[in-house]
């Protein structure tokens, strides 16, 4: 099989494009088609490269599943780290952070991602621990500095424990934004718009921790 050529300079910042090309094609047959029905053979022709090549790149099927769900770890990641938080007081700092978390969480390649993890976790547990405890690090350690630096600042009330403060207000911002459509599928009307569950959870988490005046 003739296999495609590949510009590095012209296909991102990558070491090997040939495995980044066969990561994408692999996580969409996964989403698409789920674990066990998902072939070697057509991601392979849709990556551009031999069975061979896919095999010496990963460790069988089950090792291509696992880099897979490892690669959209750290895209989601470098996607939580360009978060522009910016300068402001409390109220538009988080306000900033929780509108994009909401995109985030919202866009459906993500929740395909999340439904592929859970739909697998009894074949690969600790893959799909690994990536839960990913997600958790990397929002929670972002909004965990955000919080410490306005209780620094003045702009919030002294908060015990910051990781507890986070998860809060996540998960506000989670249950209608991401696990309802998870759930009950990506066709369900929420009635609330997604700027307004997040200046709702703002507005509640900011009735609790807001800095007091006075």
């Amino acid at each position: 099989m003739e296999e495609t050529s590949f510009d590095s300079a012209q296909n991102g910042a990558t070491d090997n494009p040939r495995r980044e090309a066969v990561l994408r094609c692999a996580r969409e047959a996964f989403v698409t088609q789920g674990y066990a029905a998902a072939k070697v053979e057509p991601i392979a022709r849709d990556a551009g490269v031999s069975t061979a090549t896919l095999y010496a790149l990963f460790d069988g099927k089950a090792g291509l599943f696992s880099a897979v769900i490892d690669h959209a770890a750290d895209e989601f990641a470098d996607r939580v780290r360009g978060f522009d938080i910016g300068g402001g007081d409390a109220r538009e700092q988080l306000l900033r952070f929780c509108r994009a978390y909401a995109d985030f969480m919202g866009d459906p390649l993500v929740r395909s991602v999340f439904r592929l993890v859970i739909s697998e976790r009894r074949r690969f547990n600790d893959v799909a621990n690994r990536f839960v405890e990913r997600g958790r690090s990397d929002f929670g350690a972002v909004l965990i500095r955000i919080l410490e630096d306005l209780v620094d600042a003045g702009g919030l009330a002294p908060i015990a424990k910051p990781s507890r403060a986070a998860g809060q207000l996540l998960g506000m911002i989670e249950h209608t934004v991401f696990f309802v459509p998870l759930v009950s599928g990506e066709d369900l009307k929420i009635r609330q718009t997604r700027a307004e569950i997040v200046e709702d959870a703002v507005e509640t988490f900011l009735a609790r921790y807001g800095a007091r005046q006075g």
